[in-house]
């Protein structure tokens, strides 16, 4: 057949999200993974800023796109694609967060410092990108963190969708299950407290 003139350099352009849906629908593992592939890291992210612990972000982030995957039957199309996994992980981490604090008392940042030190795969990583960090840019980072957990998970989910994965206001709507109004007053105290907590550091 011909090839589409906007088609670069030999080979068809990527197939959109709802076309590997579409196959998956059908069996297709393959388009599956290439869904995984393209919104991971995304996820892993988001879900990372909400717990603040990489062994737990991963494991939800494996267990959203598991569950995507049986429940890709039930997906309707009414969104993107994206947007439906997003959902299944934000509802995935509330129910956690909502566990572990039932759980746990208090998880310090000292325990932080620990997972990063003893998890080979994560002293590659932060060494890797970024060789020479400079130390009070991790300070920084490590104060944001705090002041990130002691938002409440709203204000948190806000927060990351927004200003860390820079999604719109209208995608976080849909995402979140609310209107655009809670999103905009839910950013803006958000912003607030964590300037509050942030406020001596930042003098």
């Amino acid at each position: 057949g011909t090839r589409p003139a906007g088609a670069r350099g030999g080979g068809d352009p990527p197939p959109a999200d709802a076309e590997l849906v579409r196959h998956a629908r059908g069996g297709d593992i393959e388009s599956f993974n290439e869904l995984v592939r393209r919104h991971q890291e995304r996820v892993y992210a988001t879900v990372y800023h909400m717990t603040a612990n990489h062994e737990d972000a991963n494991d939800l982030a494996q267990e959203t796109f598991i569950k995507a995957w049986h429940a890709l039957g039930s997906f309707k199309g009414e969104s993107s694609f994206f947007t439906w996994v997003y959902r299944i992980a934000v509802n995935k981490t509330l129910n956690f967060l909502k566990q572990r604090r039932n759980r746990t008392p208090q998880m310090s940042l000292n325990d932080l410092d620990q997972n990063v030190e003893n998890d080979p795969d994560l002293v590659a990583l932060v060494s890797d990108r970024t060789p020479r960090r400079d130390a009070a840019l991790a300070e920084l980072q490590e104060r944001l963190n705090a002041a990130m957990l002691k938002l409440s998970e709203p204000h948190r989910m806000a927060v990351t969708l927004h200003d860390i994965q820079g999604l719109p206001h209208e995608e976080i709507a849909r995402i979140m299950g609310c209107n655009i109004g809670t999103v905009r007053s839910r950013l803006f105290y958000a912003r607030q407290q964590l300037q509050g907590l942030l406020a001596d550091y930042l003098k």
